[in-house]
Protein backbone atom coordinates (compact mmCIF):
# COMPACT_ATOMS: atom_id res chain seq x y z
CA UNK A 1 0.00 0.00 0.00
CA UNK A 2 2.94 2.34 0.69
CA UNK A 3 4.22 1.88 -2.86
CA UNK A 4 0.77 2.66 -4.26
CA UNK A 5 0.46 5.81 -2.13
CA UNK A 6 3.84 7.07 -3.36
CA UNK A 7 2.84 6.50 -6.97
CA UNK A 8 -0.59 8.00 -6.31
CA UNK A 9 0.84 11.17 -4.77
CA UNK A 10 3.32 11.56 -7.63
CA UNK A 11 0.60 11.11 -10.27
CA UNK A 12 -1.83 13.41 -8.43
CA UNK A 13 0.86 16.09 -8.05
CA UNK A 14 1.83 16.02 -11.72
CA UNK A 15 -1.80 16.04 -12.88
CA UNK A 16 -2.72 18.77 -10.39
CA UNK A 17 0.20 20.98 -11.44
CA UNK A 18 -0.77 20.49 -15.08
CA UNK A 19 -4.35 21.59 -14.33
CA UNK A 20 -3.14 24.61 -12.34
CA UNK A 21 -0.76 25.57 -15.16
CA UNK A 22 -3.53 25.32 -17.74
CA UNK A 23 -5.82 27.38 -15.53
CA UNK A 24 -3.26 30.18 -15.13
CA UNK A 25 -2.40 30.11 -18.84
CA UNK A 26 -5.93 29.94 -20.31
CA UNK A 27 -8.38 30.56 -17.46
CA UNK A 28 -11.91 29.18 -17.51
CA UNK A 29 -11.86 28.89 -21.29
CA UNK A 30 -9.93 25.63 -20.96
CA UNK A 31 -10.29 24.68 -17.27
CA UNK A 32 -13.83 24.54 -15.87
CA UNK A 33 -14.29 26.07 -12.37
CA UNK A 34 -15.41 22.67 -11.03
CA UNK A 35 -12.33 20.83 -12.27
CA UNK A 36 -10.96 20.76 -8.71
CA UNK A 37 -14.11 18.97 -7.57
CA UNK A 38 -13.76 16.47 -10.40
CA UNK A 39 -10.09 15.97 -9.56
CA UNK A 40 -10.82 15.27 -5.89
CA UNK A 41 -13.72 12.97 -6.75
CA UNK A 42 -11.62 10.89 -9.16
CA UNK A 43 -8.68 10.77 -6.74
CA UNK A 44 -10.86 9.56 -3.86
CA UNK A 45 -12.54 7.04 -6.13
CA UNK A 46 -9.16 5.69 -7.25
CA UNK A 47 -7.99 5.14 -3.65
CA UNK A 48 -11.31 3.50 -2.75
CA UNK A 49 -11.23 1.14 -5.73
CA UNK A 50 -7.58 0.24 -5.19
CA UNK A 51 -8.16 -0.60 -1.53
CA UNK A 52 -11.24 -2.67 -2.45
CA UNK A 53 -9.26 -4.60 -5.05
CA UNK A 54 -6.31 -5.07 -2.66
CA UNK A 55 -8.63 -6.54 -0.02
CA UNK A 56 -10.20 -8.92 -2.52
CA UNK A 57 -6.77 -10.07 -3.73
CA UNK A 58 -5.62 -10.56 -0.12
CA UNK A 59 -8.52 -12.97 0.40
CA UNK A 60 -7.77 -14.91 -2.77
CA UNK A 61 -5.46 -14.17 -5.72
CA UNK A 62 -8.16 -15.30 -8.12
CA UNK A 63 -10.27 -12.31 -7.09
CA UNK A 64 -8.12 -9.86 -9.09
CA UNK A 65 -10.38 -9.96 -12.15
CA UNK A 66 -13.54 -9.68 -10.10
CA UNK A 67 -12.14 -6.78 -8.08
CA UNK A 68 -11.03 -4.97 -11.23
CA UNK A 69 -14.46 -5.36 -12.89
CA UNK A 70 -16.25 -4.23 -9.72
CA UNK A 71 -13.94 -1.22 -9.54
CA UNK A 72 -14.54 -0.23 -13.15
CA UNK A 73 -18.30 -0.59 -12.65
CA UNK A 74 -18.23 1.56 -9.51
CA UNK A 75 -16.09 4.18 -11.29
CA UNK A 76 -18.39 4.30 -14.31
CA UNK A 77 -21.67 4.46 -12.40
CA UNK A 78 -20.52 7.00 -9.82
CA UNK A 79 -19.01 9.19 -12.54
CA UNK A 80 -22.22 9.01 -14.55
CA UNK A 81 -24.15 10.03 -11.44
CA UNK A 82 -21.78 12.98 -10.85
CA UNK A 83 -22.19 14.30 -14.41
CA UNK A 84 -25.97 13.79 -14.31
CA UNK A 85 -26.28 15.68 -11.02
CA UNK A 86 -24.11 18.52 -12.35
CA UNK A 87 -26.16 18.87 -15.51
CA UNK A 88 -29.49 18.54 -13.69
CA UNK A 89 -28.57 21.22 -11.13
CA UNK A 90 -28.03 23.91 -13.72
CA UNK A 91 -24.82 22.89 -15.44
CA UNK A 92 -26.67 22.39 -18.71
CA UNK A 93 -27.38 26.14 -18.92
CA UNK A 94 -23.70 27.13 -18.88
CA UNK A 95 -23.49 27.37 -22.67
CA UNK A 96 -19.90 26.67 -23.75
CA UNK A 97 -19.07 25.82 -20.14
CA UNK A 98 -20.88 22.50 -20.60
CA UNK A 99 -18.26 21.42 -23.13
CA UNK A 100 -15.46 22.60 -20.89
CA UNK A 101 -16.90 20.60 -18.00
CA UNK A 102 -17.37 17.48 -20.13
CA UNK A 103 -13.87 17.84 -21.57
CA UNK A 104 -12.37 18.12 -18.09
CA UNK A 105 -14.47 15.19 -16.93
CA UNK A 106 -13.39 12.84 -19.71
CA UNK A 107 -9.72 13.83 -19.48
CA UNK A 108 -9.70 13.24 -15.72
CA UNK A 109 -11.80 10.07 -15.99
CA UNK A 110 -9.47 8.41 -18.47
CA UNK A 111 -6.32 9.71 -16.74
CA UNK A 112 -7.34 8.28 -13.37
CA UNK A 113 -8.68 5.06 -14.94
CA UNK A 114 -5.36 4.58 -16.74
CA UNK A 115 -3.43 5.21 -13.54
CA UNK A 116 -5.67 2.74 -11.71
CA UNK A 117 -5.09 0.02 -14.31
CA UNK A 118 -1.35 0.58 -14.16
CA UNK A 119 -1.31 0.71 -10.34
CA UNK A 120 -3.38 -2.43 -9.91
CA UNK A 121 -1.29 -4.39 -12.37
CA UNK A 122 2.05 -3.22 -11.02
CA UNK A 123 1.24 -3.27 -7.29
CA UNK A 124 -1.05 -6.26 -6.86
CA UNK A 125 0.71 -8.73 -9.11
CA UNK A 126 3.48 -9.39 -6.52
CA UNK A 127 0.83 -9.94 -3.84
CA UNK A 128 -1.00 -12.51 -5.92
CA UNK A 129 2.26 -14.27 -6.85
CA UNK A 130 3.15 -14.67 -3.16
CA UNK A 131 -0.21 -16.18 -2.32
CA UNK A 132 -0.26 -18.76 -5.12
CA UNK A 133 0.75 -22.12 -3.72
CA UNK A 134 4.08 -23.35 -5.01
CA UNK A 135 3.95 -26.89 -6.49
Amino acid sequence: MIRFLRQFLLFASVLGLLIIGLHYAFGTTVVHPRTGLLFGFMAALTVLIYSLTARLVAVSPTNLGIGYLIGMTVRMLSSLALVTVHLARGGAQEGPGVWTFLGAFFILYFSWAGFEIWAILSNLRPISKKQVAQP
